[in-house]
Order: structure tokens, then C-alpha cells, then sequence
């Protein structure tokens, strides 16, 4: 598995044992350094941010991030219901299909609604039930540009026969009838230059109804808050995008929000041979960190060393494929040792699930610059039951 990278930032100084384990520990100061960044993209471009909800859901942060941000972005009635009860600012909702009383309710709430198709729409538009929708809310299409530049088939949208988009190649001009604004989303975890190359293949389709359209959506997956993002020149580039279009043009990080801001604590539990070491920690891949099995990818250690002995590391479920990866652990391992997963905030805490009655880890809050830390979140085994019945 390709190692994740992660800054240690802060937590290179934290004292793991502060915590009951397992638990996420979220820097304040580390979400406020990235939200000060995308803040200034959007101050020199004129662009707007939304954050998106699926990749960083942290409602005690709302305040913050408020400060900000120009809104959120939801992926379903529950998201949408989540950013109106606990954030402020306008909200926009994408999903591949909706059901019709999500519908209703979404309209309700969301300033702009996006549509997976333009079938979609028509047959919305010809529900005499739900038609209040279209003079509620304004409508947005999902296109897919048709141009694959992820790194992992699997979580690229232009991925062949992908689910997530209308093919650009079957777009036509009464297509653009009832729209209020475009949106695509092709990128993951990725630089200036994929935008460039996805809009370039997008604009020739579009820019006939510039005239028309309110607004164009960028999507996520823009790693603006990376060191190695190139942000002079997206902000040239969005800049001129609003200039020559006359839309209000909008983006929507998720993983730019909470890059390196968090971790992940745990605990080992046993410590035994099976032609290598294997230690057993507290931490589930499959139900604290799904992307590890999913992506897969393998997690950055807080201190982990160049060279040394390996151990194998998984969670306590009893699957088979609950393996976290190898490691050269900080220290010698022993029953006991805390250790820490780098970059945690983003997605895997929106993720966690109970699979074989594994506790769910405690949420934390830290300050990294006044030292302040209070616990946010913590679940007991009624998260697990009342998942059933």
C-alpha cells in the first residue's frame, strides 16, 4: 500500500496519554491556519468556498469555520440538515438521485439543488407534487468531463461508466433550459494543474452559455492548503474564470478544511510472532479508518522510525483484512504503547462505524497554542446498539 503522507505539526509535541484510547484528536489552531488560507483565495479571487460536509462534518467547529467560509456543500437531506441546524450560510446539495419527500425537504433549505442527469430534471420539473422545488431553489447540473486524472481508478468521477455526472460528450445545448449553474468535481487530493487540464477540456462545452448561467461549481479534491499547491495560480485562474464568464464561481474543499490538523490515538493491546511481529491495537482499520482497506492506502505514524524492525499492525474485528500496515514503531513494541495516525480529521471520522462492536474513538478538541483540550464527543456501547434493533 502507497504510504499517506502527514505533517506532524503540533502533534510532534503531544502527549498521547492525555487521551482514553481510542480517540481523534483535532487541532483547533491547525483548521484555523488551513480555513485562513482558503480565506484568502476567495478574498483575492473573488471566488466563493463551501466545505464540504462528507470530508469534515465537525459541527463544534462551526463557529470557526463560519468566520470564514461562504457556506457548505451536502450530499443528502441529512448533510443539508446537519449544515442548517448547526452552521450558517447558504447551503448547496448534490446527489446522484434524490428521493421525492428528500426532495421536498432540500428544496426547502438549499440554495442550489444539482442534478446527477438532465433526465432528472424533467422528470422533476414534470412532478406536479414537486415542482414547487424548481421555483425554490436553483437548479444545477453534474456534468462528468470525461477525463480521468485520479491516481485510484475507484474514487476517480471520470472513471468509465462512472455513476457521478452527465457525460460532457452527450451534453446538448436544451440541456442548459432550466439551469441556474454547472457543476463538476474531478479531482482527488490534487494540484492546480488537474483543474487547468479538466477545465480546459470542460470551457469549449460551456462557454456558449456563459450568457445564461448564474454560476459554475468547481467541485472538491483542490488540496489548496498543501505547502505545494500552486494558489498564485489558482487565484489568476479563478480571477479570470468569473471575469470571462460573468458567474459567481464556487469551490467546495472538503480535505483542504482539515488537512493535517488531526489525529488518530491508540493503544496496543498484544504483541506476538507470525514470522514477523504482529501487534493488535485498538485501532480498527475497517471501522475507525475505512480508506485504509477502501483506497487503500497506508497512514503516516506520529514518529515513526526510518529503520528497525517491522510489526505488523490491526485492528481487534475479526476480519481478516482489519491490517492497518507495517510499521517501525517509535519506541521497541509493548502491551500498552499509545501511537498515532497522522491526518486523520478528514473523512475518517465521518466514516467511523461499530462493525463487531468495536467502540467507536472519542473526539477531542485541542488548542495547540494555548494548550487547551476538552473532549467533544465520546460514545459508549449504545452507539452500537442503537444501530439495531
Amino acid at each position: 500500500m502507497e504510504t499517506k503522507a502527514g505533517d506532524p505539526g503540533a502533534f510532534a509535541h503531544f502527549d498521547l496519554a492525555r487521551v482514553p484510547s481510542p480517540a481523534f484528536v483535532v487541532d483547533e489552531v491547525a483548521v484555523r491556519r488551513n480555513l485562513e488560507i482558503l480565506a484568502d483565495i476567495k478574498d483575492r479571487s473573488g471566488a466563493r468556498i463551501l466545505l464540504a460536509l462528507k470530508a469534515f462534518s465537525m459541527w463544534s467547529l462551526a463557529p470557526l469555520i463560519d468566520q470564514y467560509l461562504d457556506g457548505y456543500c451536502a450530499s443528502g437531506l441529512w448533510e443539508a440538515r446537519l449544515a442548517k441546524e448547526h452552521f450558517s450560510g447558504p447551503i448547496s446539495t448534490y446527489s446522484p438521485a434524490y428521493k421525492a419527500d428528500d426532495l421536498l425537504e432540500l428544496s426547502q433549505i438549499s440554495k442550489h439543488i444539482t442534478f446527477n442527469n438532465p433526465q432528472q430534471i424533467e422528470r422533476w420539473k414534470n412532478d406536479s407534487n414537486h415542482n414547487l422545488m424548481l421555483d425554490s431553489s436553483e437548479i444545477g447540473l453534474r456534468i462528468n468531463p470525461e477525463i480521468a486524472l485520479g491516481e485510484t481508478e475507484k474514487y476517480d468521477p471520470s472513471q468509465p461508466h462512472s455513476r457521478l455526472g452527465f457525460p460532457i460528450s452527450q451534453l446538448r445545448p436544451d440541456h442548459f433550459q432550466h439551469l441556474s449553474g454547472i457543476h463538476f468535481h474531478n479531482l482527488c487530493e490534487q494540484g492546480f494543474d488537474a483543474l487547468q487540464r479538466t477545465w480546459e477540456k470542460v470551457e469549449p462545452i460551456i462557454a456558449p452559455h456563459f450568457g445564461t448561467l448564474k454560476w459554475i461549481n468547481l467541485g472538491g479534491g483542490h488540496h489548496i492548503t498543501r505547502d505545494d499547491y500552486d494558489r498564485d495560480a489558482l487565484v489568476g485562474f479563478l480571477k479570470d474564470l468569473k471575469a470571462r464568464s460573468g458567474c459567481e464561481i464556487y469551490l467546495e474543499p472538503g480535505e483542504a478544511v482539515a488537512l493535517d490538523a488531526g489525529i488518530l490515538v491508540g493503544e496496543i493491546l498484544d504483541v506476538f510472532d507470525n514470522g514477523m511481529p504482529v501487534g493488535i491495537t485498538d485501532i480498527s482499520a475497517t471501522c475507525h479508518m475505512p480508506d485504509v482497506i477502501e483506497a487503500p492506502y497506508r497512514p503516516a505514524m506520529l514518529g515513526e522510525r526510518s529503520e528497525g524492525t517491522a510489526i505488523r499492525l490491526g485492528g481487534p474485528s475479526c476480519l481478516a483484512g482489519d491490517i492497518i500496515g507495517d510499521y517501525v514503531l517509535p519506541e521497541p513494541a509493548h502491551i500498552g504503547q499509545r501511537i498515532a495516525f497522522l491526518d486523520q480529521a478528514h473523512y475518517s471520522m465521518v466514516k467511523t462505524n461499530t462493525f463487531n462492536g468495536v467502540p467507536l474513538p472519542s473526539i477531542w478538541l485541542w488548542n495547540s497554542e494555548k494548550d487547551e483540550l476538552k473532549c467533544v464527543k465520546s460514545f459508549d456501547w449504545t452507539a452500537f446498539r442503537d444501530r439495531l434493533s
